[in-house]
């Protein structure tokens, strides 16, 4: 059974034209979507997209996210725009886990959805998804900035349909630790899976 909608208060006769009753959830997320700031870094090629996107052709500042934050604890967008090699994975997820909640990662361009050209290459990684969570894919190789601002528009989206009831970094327990930093050596490893490395590393080798 779907959940009931909540029913607003109705406004006296007199107070028509005047008075305006909107859930909260609204003007709080109006607010947020237009104070989306990206923090300001570049990886590659899709950069110079990302950075166009940001000139007055484009005017970003009609969204209100003209500010790019060269620190990423005043942001609550990362753009990850290029090729992320595993030299990069950790200064990424440390970045990552430096922003402030709530926050959302968009991810531009080939390269950073999937390794693009470069896959199968021995230092490029398969995604970035892999390690951070991503709420809007831009795909293109490099993708028009016309197509980055479509991805702001996506994210703006999702915002109007977020509840405060639902958000889980204003749930009261224990925060959020971040993202576990791989370490790099020979290969990235990832924290995450230390229970299956140990898995494989405990069978017997055929």
């Amino acid at each position: 059974m779907p959940p009931r909608k909540r029913q607003l208060p109705e406004i006296p006769p007199e107070l028509v034209g005047t008075v305006h009753i909107t859930p909260i959830d609204r003007i709080y997320n109006w607010a947020r979507k237009r104070s989306l700031w990206p923090v300001f870094f570049g990886l590659a090629c899709c950069a110079f997209e990302m950075i166009g996107a940001m000139a007055s052709r484009f005017d970003p500042s009609r969204f209100g996210m003209e500010i790019m934050r060269a620190s990423p604890r005043q942001a609550d967008l990362m753009i990850i725009n290029g090729t992320v090699t595993k030299k990069m994975v950790p200064q990424i997820i440390r970045l990552y886990n430096q922003m402030p909640e709530p926050k959302y990662v968009l991810v531009m361009g080939a390269c950073a959805i999937s390794g693009g050209p470069f896959k199968e290459g021995y230092n490029v990684v398969s995604g970035i998804d892999k390690f951070i969570p991503v709420d809007v894919y831009v795909p293109g190789c490099p993708p028009r900035p016309e197509a980055l601002i479509h991805g702001f528009l996506t994210i703006h989206a999702r915002m109007e349909r977020e509840s405060l009831r639902d958000l889980q970094w204003y749930h009261k327990g224990q925060p959020d630790e971040g993202v576990p930093v791989p370490d790099l050596g020979p290969d990235l490893v990832d924290w995450r899976l230390t229970d299956q490395i140990e898995t494989l590393h405990q069978q017997p080798a055929e």
